[in-house]
């Protein structure tokens, strides 16, 4: 959820010491990144899961402080809704079999989980946006409860001064206008880390920009939003409209959106940080104790808390991450490549060879002498990146050398040799490696992912005669069936008509 702040109001006085504090931070991580020495010889993974809570109708239920109490494990907090849980998979090395380890880590906590969740009433759902959710859930205490959240969402209609207009076109348009940031909490994800050097940081950047589109056409899992739908990726541009900052007039100016693709290729991490103090205002303005310059002057490493809290709300879909490990004297900076384009779920299995396809082709993609962002537009990547959101299997992208294909055979025939000698290049063992990307195999050859899976299901069974809520409601306890029995959402059967 990022950190807690203390207060939802801030002065005058506050915003411009904020202001002033984040770029004298700035400052002091350039000086970081040429003189420190940063955390980076073991290169470690990570990952986080999103996911919704339902009740025994598969309903959305507001229930997350008490399924969190009950779990009572500090992997596990709260996300924006009270519908939502996050949970944490502590960082790991990749290379030997350590996936398959984290496969049954990752079940074994879950499936606890979900007991402790059952006795009140609960169930834990992976999804990119929860099907059944409408707009009469979010109408009273729907947020959960954090000053963070509360300050979070001021801000955004502080800087945007009118409610918040939702309009997707999609095979069932949707439009409507929200008077809090309610929509935002239906946006439910993985998140992928990656530690890495400082020199490396760029070149990992812009290959995970290169993979956003391939990762979201395979991927894609969230094609229902408010019983209507709509992208194969909804939460892609809902995610985007629910958070905007900016009237219409701002747009036209050409203001930069808060959930950001980004612009351009880099050449430094510094470049991603720099951009984000010098176009984005801030939202939660919490000043710290700290001053940066004379801590590293100290020779202790400092914690740029403005910076890191700047940058936790600037929604870049690979972010940049400056963390620190350890405590006091022992404290070492470290930077990771935050990876947000993927949707939760659908099984545990489907999102770790989504991990394993995404950490092996970015290897190969980064080891490469010609880059391959070298051969390409960064707007190519960003068109690749919006058309998989809208049209997931079916979408058509850009690739050097191939001209416009379809994700399918972009995947056979250039991605998953390149996964597998990036996994190869890491160290993951032949066992993991056939595992995790057989699925991808599996998946691209038969072009179902979660979104298609969801959507053909919801058809049959309104060709049985199901209204759109019922059909909703029991695709997605099939959905759970599924999801707990961990096999690949490409073997999933769907309901004959």
């Amino acid at each position: 959820m990022g950190e807690e702040i203390s207060g939802t109001e801030f002065s005058r006085e506050q915003r411009r010491e904020y202001r002033r504090k984040v770029q004298l931070c700035l400052d002091v991580f350039e000086t970081m990144l040429s003189q420190s020495s940063f955390e980076f010889d073991r290169p470690l993974t990570g990952m986080e899961i999103e996911c919704n809570l339902v009740d025994d109708e598969y309903q959305p239920t507001l229930r997350n402080r008490e399924v969190l109490a009950a779990i009572a494990d500090p992997a596990y907090q709260t996300e924006l809704g009270a519908y939502n849980i996050e949970f944490n998979v502590p960082p790991r090395p990749l290379p030997g079999q350590s996936a398959l380890e984290l496969e049954t880590e990752v079940r074994a906590s879950l499936n606890a989980a979900e007991a402790k969740a059952n006795a009140h009433g609960a169930h834990i759902v992976m999804i990119g946006i929860l099907p059944t959710l409408l707009s009469e859930h979010l109408q009273s205490g729907w947020m959960s409860d954090s000053t963070r959240y509360q300050a979070l969402n001021d801000s955004i209609f502080t800087a945007r001064g009118e409610d918040i207009d939702i309009d997707i076109a999609g095979p069932e348009r949707l439009c409507l206008q929200s008077a809090d940031i309610a929509p935002e909490s239906a946006c439910t994800s993985m998140q992928l880390h990656l530690q890495v050097s400082p020199a490396d940081f760029a070149k990992n950047w812009n290959a995970a920009q290169v993979l956003a589109g391939p990762q979201l056409a395979l991927g894609a899992n969230s094609p229902y939003f408010f019983g209507h739908e709509l992208w194969a990726e909804t939460r892609v541009e809902l995610f985007g409209q629910a958070t905007d900052t900016r009237p219409d007039e701002l747009k036209t100016q050409g203001v930069r959106p808060r959930v950001w693709f980004g612009e351009r290729w880099i050449t430094s991490i510094f470049d991603l940080f720099e951009e984000n103090v010098r176009y984005f205002p801030s939202l939660l303005p919490e000043l710290s104790d700290e001053d940066p310059v004379a801590t590293l002057a100290a020779g202790r490493t400092p914690q740029l808390a403005e910076l890191r809290l700047h940058n936790g709300t600037i929604y870049r879909w690979n972010r940049p991450v400056y963390d620190i490990v350890g405590d006091g004297a022992d404290a070492k900076p470290h930077l990771r490549v935050e990876n947000r384009v993927l949707p939760a779920g659908p099984t545990v299995i489907d999102m770790l060879a989504n991990s394993a396809f995404y950490y092996g082709t970015l290897r190969a993609l980064t080891d490469d002498e010609r880059p391959l962002w070298t051969k390409m537009s960064f707007a190519a990547a960003e068109h690749n990146f919006t058309a998989a959101a809208r049209h997931g299997m079916d979408a058509r992208l850009y690739w050097p050398g191939l001209g416009e294909v379809t994700p399918d055979e972009l995947v056979l025939r250039e991605l998953l040799p390149l996964a597998h000698e990036g996994l190869r290049r890491w160290g993951v063992s032949a066992e993991v490696r056939d595992r995790y990307l057989g699925v991808i195999e599996g998946r691209a050859k038969s072009g179902r992912n979660g979104a298609t899976w969801q959507t053909s299901t919801v058809h049959a069974l309104q060709e049985r005669g199901l209204a759109r809520p019922a059909a909703l409601a029991e695709m997605l306890r099939l959905y759970c069936e599924s999801m707990h029995s961990n096999t690949p959402v490409h073997t999933w059967e769907i309901p004959a008509p």
